[in-house]
C-alpha cells in the first residue's frame, strides 16, 4: 500500500479553522528563521531585533532556582495560581515601587509570560464578533490574539503629535456599545511614549463611562525609567474596570523563565482563572520560588540593570542620527524608535537594506500598525560592542550608498 500516496490525497480535503487563517505567523518568528539562515552562510548578522533581555537575572536567582530544582519534591504539577508565596511577592512589589495595595490571596493572578495572560484575558471577556480596541502602534498580539478568538478589532491612533496618547475625542467616535475591551501599554512599546497619571486616569473615567474593561500592559515601567514607575491601578477606583499585567522578561533578565502576573478585581480574577486553569497545570515551582527572590532585590539591580542599558542607548542613537531618522530623546524602555527620513520609501524597505546589505537587522515600524510605517525600531538587547558593530557597519554602508 502507498501510505504516502493516501496520505497525500485525504488531506487535500483538510483545512484549518478559520481563526488559523486570519492571522499570519509572528513577524519576528519568520525574520529571525531567516537571520539564522544566513548566519549559517557566516553573514554574521548582527540583531537589533528583537526584545529579548541577553543578560542573565542576578546570581542569588539562579542559585535559588537550581537548589529547588535539586530537591526530590520540586517537580510534580503545581496549582494555576502559583505559590502563594510568589503572590506574595507580587504583591509586596506593588507596594514598594508602585504605591498600590493588592491581596495576594484574590487580586493577583500568576503568569506564563503576559503574552499567555493576554489571549486569556481576550478570551475571558470577548465574546466572537465582540469589539476590542488596540493601539496604532502597537504591540502585534493584542491584534492576533483578538483575531484567534473570533473579535472585531478597532484601531485607535497613536501619533507623535499627541506624544502616542489616546485621542480622547477620537475613540468617542467609535461605535462603543459594541467594545468591550481596550488595550493600553505605558511606558509605551514601540514609541516609548512615557505613562502619565492624567493619561491613566482618563482612561479609567473612559472605561467606567462605557462599560469597557482597561487592560494595561505594563511590562517596560522599570527600564530606563523617566521617574518612580507608575501604574493604571494608582488611580482611585481603577479596580472597577482595569486589569494590569506585568512580568519580570525585561525587568528581571528573565524572559526565558515565563514568569508574569496579572493583577484586578476578584471577579476578575475568579472569571480568568476559569479560563487559565483549564489551560495550565502550573509553574515549574523552582523558577516560582526564583521569582521571589527577583523581586525581593534591592534598587542596586535596577540602578545596575540601567546603568547598561543608558550605555547602549548612547550607542543606538548614533545608528539613529548615521541613518537620518528622528527620534524623542526623552523616551523610555528597552528600545530606540525613530522616524525615517524622507529619502526613504518605507522603514519596511530600509530595515530590508541594512539587513541584506550591511548585515544589521531592525524592526521595520510597519509591523507594530500603518502609523509605524515612516518608523524602525532598534533594540537596546545587544552588547555594547555589537551595537558598535551595527554603527560601523552602517557608517561603511552609508558610505559606499553615498559613492
Amino acid at each position: 500500500m502507498n501510505t504516502d500516496k493516501n496520505l497525500s490525497s485525504g488531506s487535500s480535503a483538510i483545512h484549518p479553522a478559520q481563526r488559523v487563517e486570519n492571522v499570519t505567523e509572528y513577524y519576528f518568528s519568520r525574520r529571525l528563521r531567516e537571520v539564522a539562515e544566513m548566519n549559517s552562510r557566516g553573514l554574521d548578522v548582527v540583531s537589533l531585533g528583537i526584545g529579548g533581555p541577553d543578560r542573565p537575572p542576578h546570581p542569588s536567582v539562579v542559585e535559588e532556582l537550581c537548589a529547588d530544582a535539586s530537591r526530590p519534591d520540586s517537580h510534580s504539577y503545581q496549582v494555576s495560581t502559583g505559590l502563594p508565596a510568589l503572590r506574595q511577592a507580587f504583591a509586596s512589589w506593588y507596594q514598594r515601587y508602585y504605591d498600590v495595595e493588592l491581596n495576594p490571596a484574590s487580586e493577583i493572578l500568576p503568569l506564563m509570560g503576559s503574552k499567555e495572560g493576554i489571549i486569556h484575558v481576550d478570551m475571558t471577556f470577548l465574546n466572537p464578533g465582540d469589539g476590542v480596541l488596540v493601539p496604532n502602534p502597537g504591540y502585534p498580539t493584542y491584534t492576533s490574539a483578538a483575531k484567534l478568538i473570533g473579535a472585531e478589532v478597532f484601531s485607535y491612533d497613536l501619533t507623535a503629535d499627541n506624544d502616542w496618547q489616546p485621542d480622547f475625542q477620537a475613540l468617542e467616535t467609535l461605535p462603543l456599545d459594541r467594545i468591550k475591551l481596550m488595550w493600553v501599554n505605558y511606558p509605551h512599546m514601540p514609541t516609548g511614549a512615557r505613562a502619565k497619571m492624567e493619561t491613566f486616569s482618563r482612561l479609567i473615567d473612559f472605561g467606567r463611562k462605557h462599560g469597557i474593561v482597561i487592560a494595561h500592559d505594563n511590562p517596560y515601567s522599570f527600564i530606563l525609567p523617566a521617574s518612580k514607575p507608575l501604574s493604571i491601578l494608582q488611580v482611585p477606583g481603577a479596580k472597577d474596570v482595569a486589569i494590569e499585567l506585568n512580568s519580570l522578561s525585561k525587568s528581571h533578565n528573565m524572559a526565558g523563565w515565563r514568569m508574569a502576573m496579572l493583577a484586578a478585581n476578584p471577579q476578575f480574577i475568579g472569571w480568568i482563572l476559569k479560563v487559565k486553569s483549564n489551560m495550565d497545570s502550573g509553574q515549574f515551582r523552582p523558577a516560582m520560588k526564583a521569582a521571589v527572590k527577583a523581586l525581593a532585590l534591592d534598587d542596586t539591580w535596577y540602578a545596575e540593570l540601567n546603568k547598561e542599558y543608558a550605555e547602549r542607548r548612547g550607542i543606538a542613537e548614533r545608528i539613529l542620527t548615521e541613518l537620518g531618522c528622528d527620534f524623542d530623546s526623552q523616551q523610555t524602555g528597552m528600545f530606540l524608535w525613530g522616524r525615517i527620513p524622507s529619502s526613504e520609501v518605507s522603514g519596511e524597505a530600509l530595515a530590508d537594506k541594512l539587513l541584506y546589505e550591511a548585515r544589521v537587522f531592525i524592526a521595520p515600524g510597519f509591523i507594530f500598525g500603518s502609523n509605524g510605517d515612516r518608523y524602525i525600531r532598534l533594540s537596546l538587547c545587544a552588547t555594547k560592542e555589537n551595537l558598535q558593530r551595527a554603527l560601523d557597519r552602517i557608517i561603511e554602508f552609508r558610505g559606499k550608498s553615498t559613492n
